[in-house]
Parts: structure tokens; sequence; C-alpha cells
């Protein structure tokens, strides 16, 4: 029974956990955020948003790169958990 698990469930069980931190990765794109962040910037200054909308998608984008950043270092780690 155990050498029917090393070779179906195992190598089954490794393609999930690589799609996972793949998926994951690619969900808190930390460099797609930052650039998000300078755009905003940008618009603000060329005037095409307002104070109000800028600080608000400020705020948002700054809260979604901490997030990000959490995800990746516990992804470096090893210490990711699945929650449903």
């Amino acid at each position: 029974m155990f050498i029917l698990d090393d070779l179906l469930i195992r190598p089954f069980v490794g393609i999930v956990d690589t799609l996972h931190t793949m998926a994951l990765s690619e969900m808190y794109d930390i460099e797609g955020l930052e650039d998000e962040l300078k755009e905003n910037q940008l618009l603000y200054e060329l005037g095409e948003r307002s104070e109000e909308e800028y600080q608000r998608r400020k705020d948002e984008l700054e809260a979604e790169i901490e997030i990000a950043r959490d995800v990746h270092e516990r992804l470096a780690s090893g210490r990711v958990e699945v929650k449903s």
C-alpha cells in the first residue's frame, strides 16, 4: 500500500503544490502592483485623477502590496496555508 501511495499520490501532490505556488505568485504580483501605484501617481500629477481618488487608490494598492509581500514571504519559507 505504501509503495502505491508513493507511486500514485506523491507526484499528484507535487503537481498540485507547484500549481498552487504559481497561482499565488501570479495573483500577488508585487511588480504589477508597484506599477499600478506609479501609474496612479502619474495620473494624479497629470491632473487626470482627483486627490481623493488618488489617495483612495494609493491606500488600496499599498495594502495589496503589503499582503503580496507577506504571501511571497510565506511562499519562500514554505509556510503557505490553504483555507477554504
